[in-house]
């Protein structure tokens, strides 16, 4: 008979296998429970918060942006954002509905007492029905928040608990949203404090500035978010199982930290000076690719004044006011006749190209502002003698293998012989062509990288570019001969001007910076921008060659230089072909076609000559060609003497006159009214002025100019001594453009007028009036100081 009990062989088996079984599921387990609350423990817990936890984000108020002197350019000011819980404002609905009815019915059994005003308008009125006051809350919110009423509807038709309807909202609404929800005990509608950002001073220094908006972010805004941007606060909250908030009690807050302030290197009035300045260059040159102006100290690479012009509102970034750039934008892609979906398709890549910050994000061909990097690295290698070498000009080279000869500015005769300081003076390409040929392309494209060119600066901006050029392997000789006169490069105006910086300042490449410092909410300064040395490029005694070379330019072409009397000032100015502008022409014909052909305008320059503490850059890109305006001397030199004439008295740099500019200084006009006539000619008699008295009094009862104007040293100051009919006083001002100086100062006598100067020196051969302060043909009292800008027809870039 078959035993039908297991044998103790198979109960053997069954325990190791189910023991088996049973230990890779334990291990399984023990596994997956290391995995839940070890490994992945972060995620599983916050999992768990998540149904255990509510948060609502409290917004960290952004740090402000202030320049070096205090003066506010972005901060920020407490707004709020409004929202609605969809599920409470039901249930608030249904505890008006009640009352509403319950009203109804007290007033008609006559139980109902109302509480009057003084108008006798009862106090606590109630709406005629729900569905009146829901569609008078939807109407009200929708207007109040610049919404449709179709966006409100939806939100309190959600099944949620929290729906914002609308963010940045000023407090002054807020405050209306909350008596109209409270004065029916409405717990549905709220508000939370956050945060909106400002730009005090609108659109000045936008392109540094910059801005930030969602994920959009430019400028400081952008570079330095990190310290300004702050830490967002939390308030948790426990839930319910249904996802419900618990009381208070069971929340906890934890504060926003609020954002670091940074403070710039910029100065508001210095910028405000270039920016002014820029705009009439601008609007006189018609400029079409935008200008832009840096000033900085060459001594520690710290920028008092970036400016791009036109600019824009940093309030209202996305607003393209500046009609201009649509029309490059058009001229590229040969719309001639552009319609508004032309505009309307546009738009998005116009804004980019306005928030562009000009200085440091765009190239443009240098021109013969390069010719000081050429100089400077000519006289490193010692392949030419500044006191002894010579070169010759016939208005034109020839470089072999290149098809057509490369003119000089000043086309046959040309400059004929000449020293290194006069062809450095004359701006004269031939000249530099020979130069560059004597450092050779190897030694070329070595200082083309050691000044910066082929790198970003690491200016603390973001979205900086570096420019370009032909490397060693691909350089030939016709690319070295225009490279050394600036016009086969592409570079950023900032590489320009550091570069420069490094050849007057003692050969050292600086970085350049615009914040001086961040500092946190206690006052502790925990970022310090100090002066930055990348490498030296060029030895000291290089550079004070360098800084010499430079003032004779000044001295020596005084009409195509910024001369200020009082200040020993060097520079170089340029004009440059922007090849890569018409890069989307495919022949060399189509380049050199004056018609298309643009151009860029700028000048550097630095003072004092012997010891630079400021340099400043200014370019027009692309300015009208008509009556050679586009020329740097013609466009971009006014500009600059403009900036330096404003800017030079506000640091507090005073005036050293030589002997020449004590000769011919202008004289201020003292206080003579209320002077005896006698003591008023014997003051002018002293201080060498001519003077006219009109009546027969004894003393000054008016004068003329006005105390504290200027006047040429041969003006004449108007006394009168008698009370006159300010009509009988009025001259008429002459037309003097076109007129020599002592044309000019006759005709100016002759009118009872006076006039100061600017501009190229009256002493030198062939200045003439290029422009006055005042239009000819208007009457002005006698003795009236009219500025004349005095320039010299000849152009030198």
């Amino acid at each position: 008979m078959i035993n039908p009990n297991p044998s103790n062989a198979m109960r053997f088996r069954s325990k190791i296998v189910m023991t088996a079984a049973f230990s890779v599921l334990f291990a399984a387990v023990a596994g997956n429970f290391f995995k839940i609350s070890v490994l992945n423990n972060k995620k599983y817990q916050n999992m768990a918060n998540d149904q255990h936890f509510g948060s609502v984000s409290i917004s960290a108020h952004r740090g402000s942006i202030y320049d070096s002197k205090g003066v506010a350019l972005a901060k920020s000011a407490t707004v709020y954002k409004i929202f609605i819980d969809p599920k409470s404002f039901k249930e608030d609905l249904e505890t008006l509905d009640k009352l509403i009815k319950k009203r109804a019915l007290d007033i008609a059994n006559g139980t109902y007492t109302p509480a009057l005003d003084e108008n006798g308008v009862d106090k606590k009125q109630l709406p005629a029905s729900i569905d009146e006051f829901k569609t008078d809350a939807v109407n009200f919110l929708a207007i109040k928040l610049g919404i449709t009423a179709e966006e409100v509807l939806q939100a309190i038709e959600q099944d949620s608990q929290y729906i914002v309807l609308q963010e940045q909202v000023e407090k002054p609404i807020a405050d209306e949203i909350d008596d109209f929800f409270n004065e029916y005990g409405f717990v549905s509608v709220r508000n939370e404090e956050d945060t909106k950002r400002y730009y005090p001073q609108k659109d000045l220094a936008a392109s540094v500035i910059g801005f930030t908006t969602g994920n959009i972010s430019y400028g400081i805004e952008s570079s330095y978010n990190e310290y300004l941007s702050g830490v967002d606060g939390r308030t948790i909250s426990a839930v319910d199982s249904n996802g419900n908030a618990l009381p208070y009690k069971y929340s906890k807050t934890y504060e926003a930290k609020e954002g670091d302030d940074v403070y710039l290197t910029i100065d508001r009035e210095i910028q405000y000076i270039l920016e002014k300045n820029l705009q009439k260059m601008v609007q006189d040159h018609k400029v079409k690719n935008r200008a832009c102006a840096i000033l900085m100290d060459p001594k520690t690479g710290a920028v008092y004044g970036m400016a791009t012009y036109p600019s824009f509102d940093l309030n209202e970034p996305f607003k393209v006011s500046d009609q201009t750039i649509f029309e490059k934008i058009f001229a590229e892609k040969n719309i001639t006749e552009p319609t508004g979906k032309d505009f309307k398709d546009y738009t998005p890549e116009a804004r980019e190209r306005m928030w562009k910050n000009k200085c440091i994000t765009e190239t443009y061909e240098p021109g013969s502002v390069y010719k000081v990097i050429t100089s400077s690295a000519a006289i490193e290698e010692n392949v030419i003698d500044i006191e002894h070498d010579s070169f010759y000009c016939e208005g034109y080279k020839k470089i072999t293998g290149h098809i057509a000869n490369i003119e000089c500015w000043k086309r046959a005769p040309g400059h004929g012989m000449q020293s290194f300081q006069e062809a450095l003076t004359n701006s004269c390409n031939p000249a530099f062509m020979d130069i560059g040929m004597k450092l050779g392309d190897e030694k070329f494209c070595y200082y083309f990288d050691a000044f910066g060119f082929r790198e970003p600066t690491g200016i603390d901006l973001p979205a900086e570019v570096s420019g370009n050029n032909k490397t060693l392997e691909e350089m030939e000789l016709v690319d070295l001969a225009v490279s050394s006169f600036g016009q086969c490069e592409t570079i950023t105006p900032m590489e320009m001007i550091t570069a420069c910086c490094a050849s007057i300042n003692g050969g050292y490449l600086l970085q350049p910076y615009v914040v001086d410092k961040v500092v946190d909410g206690d006052g502790n300064v925990v970022l310090k921008n100090e002066r930055t040395v990348r490498r030296q490029v060029i030895s000291e005694d290089t550079s004070a060659k360098m800084r010499n070379a430079l003032y004779q330019v000044v001295t020596g072409n005084g009409a195509g230089n910024v001369n200020i009397k009082g200040y020993a000032i060097g520079g170089k100015s340029g004009t440059s072909q922007r090849l890569s502008e018409t890069s989307r022409y495919e022949s060399i014909k189509e380049k050199e076609n004056d018609a298309i052909q643009e151009y860029g305008a700028s000048y550097v320059c630095f003072t004092p000559a012997d010891d630079p503490e400021l340099i400043l850059f200014v370019m027009a890109d692309m300015p009208d060609k008509e009556n050679d305006g586009y020329y740097g001397s013609k466009c971009a030199v006014p500009t600059a003497r403009d900036i330096l004439t404003e800017v030079l008295p506000y640091l507090g740099k005073s005036p050293e006159y030589n002997e020449q500019e004590l000769k011919n200084l202008d004289i201020k006009v003292p206080l003579l009214k209320g002077a005896s006539i006698d003591d008023a000619i014997k003051t002018l008699d002293g201080m060498g002025v001519r003077y006219e008295k009109i009546g027969n009094g004894i003393e000054v009862v008016d004068q003329s100019p006005m105390t504290g104007k200027s006047i040429a040293k041969d003006g004449c100051v108007y006394l009168y001594t008698e009370k006159v009919n300010y009509a009988d006083t009025l001259v008429m001002v002459p037309y003097l453009y076109g007129c020599s100086p002592s044309v000019a100062n006759q005709i100016i006598n002759d009118s009872g007028l006076n006039y100061t100067s600017k501009g190229a020196s009256i002493e030198r051969e062939g200045a003439t009036v290029n422009s006055q302060s005042i239009q000819e043909g208007k009457m002005v009292p006698r003795g009236t100081t009219i500025e004349l800008e005095f320039m010299v027809n000849e152009i030198s870039d």
